[in-house]
């Protein structure tokens, strides 16, 4: 702030001196855009399953059959994931996934087998005709920092 005289007003200086007091008593953490931006992409994730839900809860739903449905959500402190896995009519399984981070290479592995899958915008990606059984999802991903790290789920169901 300054004065019509062009000085600066006491109270610019003031609020000056408390920034910098501020700055080196309580930094601004290093990750915390990071943090932010997988914040709010993973409550863009919600919204999308939100979404499916919704598509699912229709009276079309019930005309098609009772289908076995899972959610499952892991998270390493650094990726997000969420998973829908959807029971198909052939007794295989479709799996859609969010990703909340940029994903160079998707894995879903049973066993000795493997799909691949691509992340397209907003990080969704999806399997489909996986036979049930113990799987796992192997996600290379790009942090924030530029480097690369695998994120891996524990095993699950599908």
């Amino acid at each position: 702030m300054t004065r019509d005289d062009g000085a600066r007003s006491p109270d610019a200086a003031l609020f000056a001196r408390l920034r910098e007091t501020w700055e080196a008593a309580d930094p601004v953490p290093d990750d915390l855009v990071d943090r932010m931006v997988a914040a709010v992409a993973v409550e863009d994730l919600s919204r999308a399953y939100e979404l499916l839900t919704l598509v699912e809860a229709t009276p079309l739903a019930v005309v098609r059959g009772e289908t076995d449905t899972a959610t499952l959500q892991f998270s390493d402190g650094q990726t997000s994931v969420l998973l829908h896995v959807t029971a198909t009519e052939d007794g295989s399984r479709r799996v859609d996934g969010w990703v909340d981070a940029e994903a160079l290479a998707i894995r879903l592995a049973q066993g000795e087998r493997d799909w691949p899958a691509v992340a397209g915008e907003h990080g969704r990606f999806q399997f489909d005709s996986i036979p049930a059984g113990v799987s796992r999802l192997r996600i290379v991903v790009r942090g924030g920092d530029g480097d690369l790290h695998e994120f891996q789920t524990p095993q699950f169901e599908v």
